[in-house]
């Protein structure tokens, strides 16, 4: 059995369990909670099942880095707890008749979103298609992922202490935060590019199919951004003024009141 086919496999599975769990339960954040776990698993099956060699293991290696960072963060925030379901699913609820939410949780949380988790995998199935030597242009996709990754974990500590501090007002503006008002969502996005690269160079060329993940990714968060934001203006006064002098995604020098 190809490692693509043990993956489909292992996606369908797993996206069941989500669903069924979240009827089981009323909470709606299953996927969130293996979000950081099935991309391993599914990176490390294309590599040691398919024949991408060092840079098959690189990639999943790198991936295994960026599940361990994003694990940790979504335990210590009781991502993990009974009741550590995502905030916006029960704004959703109110805001959404009981069976359309039905169908959101089914199509939408359950479904799409685990097949987005294989999904930005894929360039690693193009590894494993595309057997060859490491190289020079490896190093440099490795040290740009590491650099981001590194960025998000220092994005995430921030929040983590601005929220543990209880600092007045709820709106963090300072450190990575005073460049972009979701830095930690634009590593994120930019890391499963990165892992993109290491298809495009094991393939030789950037017109790759399997870049639909990233792209799904980018399209996914720049949407739940705009969602979140909603919510936050609604929250915070401070908020406005904040966004006005402040990029949403892509870090840059703020700009004048």
């Amino acid at each position: 059995m190809s490692a693509l086919v043990v993956n489909l496999w292992v996606c369908g599975a797993v996206t069941a369990a989500c669903y069924l769990a979240s009827v089981a339960t009323r909470e709606y954040s299953w996927t969130d909670r293996i979000w950081s776990i099935a991309p391993v698993a599914y990176a490390w099956v294309f590599a040691l099942r398919g024949d991408g060699g060092a840079r098959g293991v690189l990639v999943a290696a790198l991936v295994t880095a960026w599940g361990a960072r994003l694990t940790f963060n979504f335990a210590r925030r009781g991502g993990y707890a009974p009741g550590g379901e995502d905030y916006r699913w029960a704004i959703l609820r109110e805001r959404l008749p009981c069976w359309r939410f039905g169908a959101f949780n089914l199509g939408f949380i359950a479904i799409y979103q685990n097949v987005l988790l294989l999904a930005i995998t894929l360039p690693a199935w193009t590894v494993a298609q595309n057997p060859g030597p490491l190289g020079a242009a490896d190093a440099v996709v490795a040290a740009v992922f590491v650099a981001l990754l590194a960025g998000e974990t220092v994005a995430d500590q921030q929040r983590w202490a601005f929220h543990r501090e209880g600092a007045p007002g709820g709106v963090l503006t300072t450190g990575l935060y005073r460049f972009s008002r979701h830095p930690n969502y634009f590593f994120e996005i930019a890391q499963w590019w990165a892992v993109y690269a290491f298809g495009a160079i094991a393939a030789g060329t950037p017109w790759l199919w399997t870049a639909m993940g990233a792209v799904l990714l980018t399209g996914l968060f720049v949407g739940s951004t705009l969602f979140t934001e909603q919510i936050s203006r609604g929250r915070h006064s401070a908020y406005a003024a904040y966004a006005r002098t402040t990029s949403m995604l892509v870090p840059w020098w703020p700009r004048r009141a």
